[in-house]
C-alpha cells in the first residue's frame, strides 16, 4: 500500500517541482529581458538632456499641477526638440515639443498605446484609441463611412439644434461658465448625430450625471499617469481607485443605456428593414449592423468599447475646442466683430445654420483654428515604439521607448511660431500656412492614427461659434480668469467665465 503511494506521489512532486523551476527559469528571462531593453533605453536617452530627475519620483514632483503645461513650454526653450520626463524610477518617455520630430513619430502608426493608456480600459476598454495592429485598422476601415461627407452634411441642422437650446439657455442668464453648458450641448449633439438618440440632456436636472462621471475620470485618469511611480502597484487599494471604479459605471449606465435600446429597436424587423435602406448609416447603426466578410460582427466588448470611446472623444474634446473658442473670441472683441460680420453676411436674416454656410466663413475658420493653436483640446499623445526609429539629427530610440508629443508645447514653440502667446488669426492664411512645418499645427494630430472624427468637431465648432456671435457679445469675466490644466482633455481648474450682452 505504501509503495503504491509512493509511486504516486513521486511523479507529482517531480511535476510540481519542475514547474516551479520552469516559472522561475521564465520569470528570470521576463527579468533579463526587460533589463536588457532598459539598458538600451537609457543608454538612447542620455543623448537627450533634460531637468535633473529626483532618484525615487523621477519628475513627478516637478512636471505637475496647474503649471505643467508652462513648465514644459519653457522645458521646450531650454531643451531643444525633445527632453525625457520621468515617471518615478523606471519609466521614461521622450517628451518632443519640435514638429520634425513630430513628423518621425507620428508617420510610423505605431500599433502599441503607452503604459498610461492602458489606465483608459475599465472606462473605454479597447477601441480606436487604445487598440493596435491588425485589430486597429478593421475598426477604422469598419467607422470611416461613418464621417462620410453627405452623412456629416445631414448633421448641420441637427448641431443647430443643439446649439439653440444651449442659447436659449443663456438668454435668462448675464454670466455663463461655459464648460459645463458647452459639454452638455456637445453631448445633445453626439447623441442626436451620432446615435439618433434624442435626449433633453440640456434642460433635465439630473441629466449631467454622464457628464460628472467623464470629468471625474479625465481628472483621476490624469492624476494617476501624473504620478504613476512604484507605488501605481498599489492602486487597487487606494480611494481614487475606489472613486475610478464607481465613475466608470456611472459612465458605462449611460451607454449601456443608448446600446441596448438600439439594439431593441433593431430586433424589429420593420424597424431594420428601415435603417438598412438608409442611405448612410450612423455610427452606432454601423457597429450594430456590419458584418466582416465572414458575416461575423462585432463583439459586445468590442461594441461597447468604441460607443465608449466615441461618446468621450466625440463630446467632451469638442466640448474643450468651442469653449477655449469662446473665450478666445471674448478676449479679442475686434476678432469677435470681425467673425459676428462674416457670418451676418453669409446668413442674412437667417437664424439658421445650413450646411453650405459653412465653407463660406474664412475669416472664423482662421479664428478656429488659432483658437486650436493656442488650446488644442488633446494637449498630448502618447506612443510606444514597435520598431526603432532615427530622427532627422541623428539621435534615435529603440523599440519599446515611450514617447509624448506635447501639441501644447509644439503649437507654442518660437522655433515654429513668431510670438507665439499672441492670437493671430492671420497665421492661417493661405500664403502664411503655404510654407509652414506639415506637423506645426496638430489639433487632430496627424499621420495614420489621426482623428477620425475632426471634421465633424470642425463643423460643430462653426455651427456653434456662428449661432453664438449672431445672439450675444461675448465679454471677459476679468474676476474669474480661467487656470489651464492638463486632464486627458484641456481644461481650466477654475472654469471658463464671461459675461453675455444681448444682440438680439
Amino acid at each position: 500500500m505504501v509503495s503504491l503511494l509512493d509511486n504516486i506521489v513521486r511523479p507529482s512532486v517531480v511535476i510540481l517541482q519542475l514547474s516551479v523551476v520552469l516559472g522561475v527559469i521564465f520569470v528570470l528571462l521576463k527579468v533579463v529581458k526587460f533589463y536588457q531593453e532598459r539598458k538600451k533605453i537609457l543608454k538612447a536617452l542620455e543623448a537627450f538632456p533634460g531637468p535633473p530627475a529626483h532618484w525615487l519620483y523621477g519628475h513627478n514632483r516637478l512636471i505637475t499641477g496647474d503649471k505643467m503645461l508652462s513648465l514644459v513650454v519653457s522645458l521646450g526653450e531650454e531643451y531643444p526638440y525633445a527632453f525625457p520626463r520621468w515617471f518615478g524610477p523606471v519609466l521614461p518617455t521622450l517628451v518632443i515639443h519640435h514638429p520634425e520630430y513630430a513628423k518621425t513619430i507620428l508617420g510610423r502608426g505605431d500599433p502599441k498605446p503607452p503604459v498610461p493608456y492602458q489606465f483608459l480600459v475599465p472606462w473605454i476598454g479597447k477601441g480606436l484609441l487604445v487598440l493596435g495592429g491588425t485589430k486597429w485598422f478593421q475598426h477604422r476601415k469598419l467607422l470611416t463611412p461613418a464621417f462620410h461627407y453627405d452623412v456629416l452634411k445631414s448633421y448641420v441642422s441637427l448641431m443647430s439644434e443643439s446649439a439653440k437650446v444651449m442659447l436659449d439657455k443663456w438668454e435668462k442668464k448675464k454670466s455663463v461658465e461655459l464648460f459645463e453648458d458647452v459639454s452638455l450641448m456637445a453631448l445633445d449633439s453626439i447623441m442626436k448625430c451620432a446615435f439618433s438618440y434624442s435626449t433633453n440632456c440640456q434642460t433635465q436636472s439630473n441629466s449631467d450625471t454622464y457628464i460628472k462621471a467623464v470629468f471625474d475620470l479625465g481628472y483621476l485618469i490624469n492624476k494617476r499617469i501624473q504620478n504613476f511611480s512604484y507605488q501605481d502597484a498599489f492602486y487597487d487599494l487606494t480611494r481614487s481607485s475606489r472613486e475610478f471604479q464607481d465613475a466608470c459605471r456611472r459612465a458605462h449606465a449611460h451607454t449601456d443605456k443608448v446600446i441596448q435600446e438600439r439594439k431593441m429597436l433593431l430586433s424589429n424587423n420593420e424597424e431594420l428593414d428601415k435603417i438598412l435602406k438608409k442611405r448612410h448609416l450612423d455610427f452606432l447603426d454601423i457597429l450594430l449592423c456590419t458584418k466582416d466578410e465572414n458575416g461575423v460582427g462585432l463583439s459586445d466588448e468590442d461594441l461597447r468599447a468604441e460607443v465608449d470611446t466615441f461618446m468621450f472623444e466625440g463630446h467632451d474634446t469638442t466640448a474643450s475646442g468651442i469653449s477655449w473658442l469662446l473665450y478666445s473670441m471674448a478676449l479679442h472683441p475686434e476678432h469677435q466683430a470681425r467673425c459676428r460680420e462674416e457670418i451676418q453676411g453669409i446668413v442674412g436674416n437667417r437664424d439658421t445654420i445650413e450646411w453650405e454656410d459653412l465653407g463660406k466663413m474664412t475669416y472664423s475658420t482662421m479664428c478656429i483654428k488659432e483658437s486650436l493653436r493656442l488650446f488644442p483640446p488633446v494637449p498630448a499623445v502618447s506612443r510606444r515604439l514597435s520598431k526603432p526609429v532615427t530622427f532627422s539629427d541623428g539621435r534615435s530610440l529603440p523599440e519599446g521607448s515611450q514617447v509624448s508629443l506635447n501639441i501644447f508645447g509644439i503649437h507654442r514653440n518660437r522655433d515654429v511660431w513668431e510670438d507665439p502667446e499672441v492670437f493671430d488669426p492671420l497665421r492661417f492664411s493661405p500664403e502664411n500656412s503655404a510654407h509652414r512645418h506639415s506637423h506645426a499645427f496638430l489639433p487632430f494630430s496627424a499621420g495614420p492614427r489621426n482623428c477620425i472624427g475632426q471634421q465633424f468637431a470642425m463643423n460643430e465648432m462653426k455651427v456653434a461659434l456662428a449661432l453664438t456671435l449672431l445672439r450675444f457679445e461675448l465679454i471677459p469675466n476679468a474676476s474669474k480668469p480661467p487656470t489651464l490644466t492638463q486632464q486627458l482633455i484641456l481644461k481650466s481648474s477654475s472654469g471658463i467665465h464671461l459675461h453675455l450682452k444681448k444682440i438680439r
